[in-house]
């Protein structure tokens, strides 16, 4: 016991020492479900000394699965952060879920982060998950080393994977790599810039071996360093002119080009290995501290005066004020709320005070901990570069900024897709009922793509999320982790409204009580906006036929009145009202009346602009043995999928394509039951659209 207790003493006080800003590396571990993430993170975390026994996913032993729901389905469900330490350097380290579902996790770790590692299948290569991080990695800069895993796989094509790479992410690949050996046979690989060979144990503790390179490979070697030069000379000067002059380019400058280019994002370093078997994870290591930036190599992080009129420079150092973003809410059973905080400029320290600008608020820090997973290391300080969970703030959610209170300062919040997917619960038990509303808060603080709200007719309470495992996963943390039965309904498709031509409509609100009375007078102008560009309000009143001062009753009216629901039910989107004439009494005008004369305009404006009913559109992707392709087809169309394409790899075929997401109910039981159970599928969320006549006629039916 005294061994363990002088570990994790001498791991805190590792973790608290100081580093050198360049020696910091905060990265994320990003792809497609079931690459092999966690078993990267796993190995990682077991090669830098953090973890003494190897944890695996598909024995429920990972450390960074420490929800009961990830160890029993295999998946990530949440973000987990951790630290540790390679080479002198401190990596910080999120591992990211893989599922569609829980996207907004993927979505503010990479907020947060410099660098990224993607893991990619050797066998199935890019898929469609992948190309969503990459997508949401290119959102917010972030650079890139992607890793080639499972080289010992039958079917394992590093060069496939790497041409997949280029075509599908579009970008510019350094094989830094080249495997020794290939599926079963896979025992190293060839290091391009050292020049030599890497071959790994079967002992996975006992220390790499190398080797020259064989004569039989030396003509591949020359040929891909031929490439690896020629690529950086097109990017970078330092390389071009020893290029040109057709000088040899030395490792040196290979690597300090490399780093420079991958920092900048216009190349990505590729290496290759087997995670499960601990094979390439060192060498990831290694190259995760060589090429990926530190905190110092990102431009400094620019914010806004709370005004909003005055940009703000953030410098990564611990001698500026303190500027912290809040992007991740835990509400710990035993601890209370955790918020986990990236530090962007100055230090925090216990019991200090920050102010949250977001709502121009004081919050005093409690407690501050480095994460490893669920387990906790107090620490009493943290410095610039850190990610750290702090206790104690209760009034910030994800998006907020914490600052100090000598500089204000505001961040950009971060963005999370709208839920597609509802589903009406009730408590079980009068007892489950009191507690149902404060569980659903805590749920709502910490998932922002999980929302809630009252249905005005029923009374029920109505949880929206991104898809029907993201739901399930919700309603299963209710019962575990908060003891709160529930009854749940059938999921629901978020169905939206929209205007598709201009109307002019009055509203006029007139009670007269016995004292003072009531009277709002307002015309509005509804118009159709663009897909997407949300609810607008434009203030058109000319001259004085309303006070200024009842302007955001008006907005706050009309917003409350095309979120209620059109015509068929749903919350009207992507509309645009002008408020531009009206009268008011100088006695009985009040902003009440106007917010209710407002609204009244609106109910009575949405009928006559000839509202359509949106569907959520979702982007499938389908992987099935070439035989079964013909029937899954079939399937597809009669859901009314419209096929986007058609790719076949070996004796698979990848079928993408766009589908209403209310037609996508049963289709897992459905492509199993077609596929002899060999299909796999990706579904995620694209875009809104008008639902056919036909259809939209059956969903206003099915609402009322």
């Amino acid at each position: 016991m005294a061994a363990v207790k002088s570990v994790l003493e001498s791991t805190v006080k590792a973790m608290t020492r100081s580093f050198a800003m360049e020696r910091v590396r905060n990265i994320g571990i990003i792809a497609h479900i079931d690459a092999g993430k966690t078993t990267v993170t796993e190995r990682i975390l077991h090669y830098t000394g953090r973890t003494y026994k190897i944890g695996g996913v598909d024995e429920g032993t990972a450390v960074m699965d420490w929800m009961d729901q990830e160890r029993e389905r295999g998946i990530t469900i949440m973000a987990a952060a951790t630290t540790c330490h390679w080479a002198e350097h401190r990596i910080n380290i999120i591992d990211t879920p893989g599922h569609v579902d829980f996207t907004a996790e993927v979505e503010r770790s990479l907020r947060v982060l410099d660098g990224g590692v993607v893991i990619l299948d050797a066998v199935a290569g890019v898929e469609a998950q992948s190309e969503m991080v990459w997508r949401q990695a290119d959102r917010y800069h972030v650079a890139r080393i992607c890793f080639v895993n499972k080289m010992d796989r039958v079917g394992a094509d590093f060069f496939r994977t790497l041409a997949s790479i280029e075509t599908r992410l579009n970008a510019v690949t350094i094989p830094v790599q080249l495997p020794y050996g290939a599926e079963s046979g896979f025992r190293g690989v060839i290091d391009l810039i050292g020049n030599r060979v890497i071959l790994f144990p079967e002992d996975s503790h006992q220390p790499l071996e190398y080797q020259p390179v064989p004569a039989s490979e030396a003509d591949l070697v020359a040929r891909y360093r031929h490439v690896i030069v020629e690529r950086l000379a097109e990017h970078d000067d330092a390389v071009l002119l020893p290029y040109l002059e057709g000088q040899e380019v030395s490792s040196e400058l290979i690597v300090e080009s490399l780093r420079r280019l991958t920092v900048a994002n216009k190349v990505v370093p590729v290496l290759c290995g087997s995670a499960l078997r601990g094979k390439g994870v060192r060498p990831l290591l290694d190259a995760v501290v060589a090429y990926l930036p530190s905190p110092l190599d990102v431009p400094a992080v620019i914010g806004h005066d709370p005004a909003g009129s005055q940009e703000i420079v953030c410098g990564p150092s611990d001698d500026e004020p303190l500027a912290a973003l809040a992007f991740k809410v835990v509400s710990d059973p035993f601890m209370g709320r955790l918020t986990y905080l990236r530090i962007y400029s100055g230090t925090v320290t216990t019991g200090s005070q920050v102010l949250n600008t977001a709502k121009m608020k004081r919050e005093r820090i409690g407690r501050l901990y480095f994460m490893h997973a669920n387990h906790r290391e107090e620490v009493t300080d943290a410095d610039a570069g850190s990610i750290v969970a702090a206790l104690g703030l209760r009034g910030t959610v994800t998006g907020d900024t914490l600052c100090s209170p000598s500089r204000p300062v505001v961040f950009e919040s971060i963005r999370f897709a709208e839920p597609v997917l509802a589903m009406a619960i009730e408590p079980r038990a009068k007892a489950d009922s009191e507690k149902l509303e404060d569980v659903l808060g805590k749920l709502v603080d910490e998932d922002p793509s999980f929302k809630v709200r009252q249905d005005p007719e029923t009374g029920q309470a109505i949880i929206m999320g991104m898809g029907e495992l993201h739901l399930e996963v919700m309603v299963e943390r209710m019962s575990r982790e908060f003891a709160v039965k529930v009854n749940v309904g059938k999921p629901r498709v978020a169905y939206r409204e929209a205007i598709t031509r201009a109307v002019e409509s009055e509203g006029r609100f007139v009670r007269q009580t016995g004292g003072h009375g009531q009277y709002g007078h307002v015309w509005l102008k509804l118009e159709p906006g663009e897909r997407g560009s949300g609810f607008k309000f434009v203030d058109a009143i000319k001259g004085a036929t309303i006070p200024r001062e009842y302007l955001p009753a008006i907005q706050s009216g009309a917003r409350e009145a095309v979120e209620t629901g059109g015509p068929a039910g749903y919350p009207v989107v992507d509309v645009t009202v002008t408020a531009y004439d009206g009268s008011y009494h100088d006695v009985d005008s009040s902003e009440l009346a106007f917010k209710i004369a407002s609204s009244m305009a609106v109910k009575a404006g949405l009928p006559k602009a000839k509202p359509v009913v949106l569907e959520p559109i979702m982007k499938l992707e389908i992987t099935t043995p070439t035989q079964f392709t013909g029937d899954i087809i079939g399937d597809l169309n009669a859901r009314r999928a419209r096929i986007e394409r058609i790719d076949t790899q070996a004796d698979s075929t990848v079928v993408g394509c766009l589908i209403p997401l209310g037609e996508t109910f049963g289709i897992a039981t459905a492509l199993r039951s077609l596929s002899q159970g060999r299909v796999t599928h990706t579904m995620e969320f694209c875009r809104y659209e008008p639902a056919p006549a036909t259809v939209a006629e059956q969903i206003v039916k099915k609402s009322q």
